[in-house]
């Protein structure tokens, strides 16, 4: 048993439990941080590319969605700048490769009449109300592949209502990179919950929380901490998989919740190349390039650095497409390579340009499984009552973001910096 009782336990050491324990602890409270890997960042995880001079490569989270104020803000204080995407868009049809820098936006309209449903509904349903018109079966094939490849979700179980939600939100009108990536953010929380006296307890994977009036107690590794009240930021999957037990169980309507909202799947592969071969080919069509779109095959879009330029491209898959991936026998890298160099009409093209290849697997990673969550039908307000608090635990994370930042870094800066604030005013101390 840990001696010590502080004042907050914070479960987690992503994004979000970064920034609660940074609120908790310049707010002037004792704070210690219970995280089951061996490092912070959760699911902002990198690769340093093995080259001199060269920055790293996401392996996990990647864009800056929307406004972002929240993340755009310590992005500058780390000394970064989001870099806004402004590349073109191709998309890989009847055998070649077409310009679309409508991108999706032409498509979304179809989800205009989400709000007059009288019960919620899937996505497959509802598209399916469009099949009949030629035009519009088009866009909502569309609206289908977006839904797979942006939200990792399965159209057949995801929610209409939320995906409307969100798209209508502003979250997704566009798109920035960091700089030089995510790690200076997360070394910048990290040295800024230092400063402020947070401790940290590293490759702890909590098995069980204790709560009650008393406060909280937190057993990970066979050593328990103890606290005032706790913050509980594990990814939505950890909660699903029962991994984590409450002692006693959950309200109802937050085991509920739980229920009401999935992980989705994602594959993710970043190709490092010898050289950018791809901004030479057709008389340097693609130099600028920043998405490639597949309909078909198995990754759903390719994209490059642009406009920063270097020789790494990510080959992405979402929702249903990651089923045949899991399922390859070659390896993620040279099925990446192969599905790359199609789209130039050449297989090998790339496999004989690339020099490696790096994936993670989100999904059999017992602290994260899965990518990142959406809503399932008559999901409703699952993601309020999953940041709801049942005092001393409070709740942060993507997932309960529900104002259609689900999904993204800032919605997990955002309820964690909310459940610090419903924490502080629990045990009646003064914010910051």
């Amino acid at each position: 048993m840990h001696e010590e009782i502080f004042d907050a336990l914070v479960v987690g050491a992503g994004t979000a439990g970064l920034s609660a324990a940074v609120a908790l602890a310049e707010s002037g409270l004792r704070v210690r941080v219970v995280e089951a890997r061996d490092r912070l960042g959760g699911r902002v995880r990198w690769w340093n590319l093995p080259r001199p001079g060269e920055a790293t490569a996401e392996l996990g989270a990647e864009f800056v969605h929307g406004p972002a104020v929240e993340t755009r803000e310590l992005l500058r204080a780390a000394g970064e700048r989001p870099v806004e995407e402004r590349g073109s868009t191709w998309t890989f049809v009847d055998g070649r490769l077409e310009r679309d820098d409508d991108d999706f936006g032409g498509a979304n309209h179809l989800l205009d009449g989400v709000a007059s449903l009288e019960h919620d509904e899937s996505v497959d349903a509802y598209l399916a109300r469009f099949a009949h018109d030629p035009h519009k079966a088009e866009e909502a094939a569309m609206v289908r592949a977006f839904v797979e490849g942006f939200d990792a979700a399965d159209p057949t179980d995801a929610s209409v209502r939320g995906i409307a939600q969100e798209w209508h939100s502003g979250v997704d009108s566009t798109a920035a990179r960091p700089s030089m990536g995510y790690a200076p953010l997360v070394a910048l929380l990290q040295s800024r919950a230092e400063a402020a006296g947070v401790s940290f307890a590293l490759e702890a994977a909590v098995t069980e929380i204790a709560w009650g009036d008393s406060g909280v107690e937190v057993h990970a590794g066979g050593v328990a901490e103890r606290a005032r009240c706790a913050i509980v930021t594990v990814p939505l999957g950890v909660l699903r998989h029962g991994d984590l037990r409450f002692e006693p169980a959950l309200p109802q309507e937050k085991r509920q919740a739980i229920e009401g909202v999935a992980m989705g799947d994602a594959v993710r592969v970043v190709m490092l190349f010898r050289e950018p071969f791809w901004t030479t080919i057709d008389g340097g069509a693609y130099r600028d390039a920043s998405f490639f779109r597949t309909p078909k095959g198995p990754f759903g879009a390719f994209w490059t650095q642009y406009p920063q330029r270097d020789d790494t491209v990510v080959a992405w898959a979402g929702g249903p497409r990651t089923s045949a991936l899991r399922a390859e026998k070659t390896g993620l890298g040279f099925a990446a390579a192969r599905a790359f160099g199609a789209l130039f009409g050449d297989e090998f093209l790339a496999v004989r340009s690339m020099e490696m290849s790096r994936s993670h697997d989100w999904l059999g990673d017992p602290y994260a499984r899965g990518a990142y969550s959406y809503l399932l039908v008559g999901g409703g307000d699952a993601r309020s009552e999953l940041a709801r608090p049942v005092a001393p635990l409070f709740f942060a994370g993507e997932a309960c973001a529900d104002d259609g930042q689900a999904g993204t870094v800032n919605g997990a800066i955002v309820t964690g910096r909310r459940a610090a604030r419903q924490a502080l005013d629990y045990l009646g101390a003064k914010r910051v």
